[in-house]
């Protein structure tokens, strides 16, 4: 699996708006362009099709934008790159959504199947349990470690 730049927008984005102090609120998505450095006319395209998946809803007019449709912590990094870039999987016959028969005579003892087998599973695992509070939780964490480091550097 290789993430695209609408698959690292996208999760950029979605990360964004979970970050925020009211995660359902309604963000403009030039705010969320100018935070995470996206091109706003790409982003607009990404969100909405976030919005058709169900992950994300929005207002229109002024003061108008994009909110999460659930709370972060019901939203997985997984769902998000699926419908950014498709399947997890590094090749079809390994793949849960789009399947596809295996040129090998015995698909259960093709090694090259059982190792992406492997590696499809762990990419899943973890992008299917991490959800969008997680990583905002860590990215608060790593902001205050790096804030602390900062002010005693600046003591020294």
């Amino acid at each position: 699996m290789k993430l695209s730049k609408r698959g690292e927008y996208g999760l950029k984005a979605m990360i964004d708006l979970a970050s925020q102090d009211e995660p359902t609120a309604v963000t403009q998505i030039k705010d969320i362009a100018a935070r995470q450095q996206i091109p706003v006319k790409f982003l607009e395209q990404i969100l909405l099709t976030r919005k058709n998946a169900g992950l994300l809803r929005s207002r229109a007019g002024v003061g108008g934008g994009y909110y999460l449709a659930k709370a972060p912590a019901d939203i997985t990094l997984g769902q998000v790159v699926r419908t950014l870039d498709g399947p997890l999987a590094p090749i079809p016959c390994v793949s849960q959504m789009a399947y596809e028969r295996c040129v090998c005579d015995d698909e259960s003892t093709c090694g090259l199947r059982l190792a992406m087998l492997d590696v499809r599973n762990a990419i899943a695992d973890i992008l299917d349990k991490t959800t969008l509070a997680d990583v905002s939780t860590r990215v608060e964490k790593a902001q205050r470690t790096t804030s602390r480091q900062a002010a005693r550097s600046r003591r020294a």
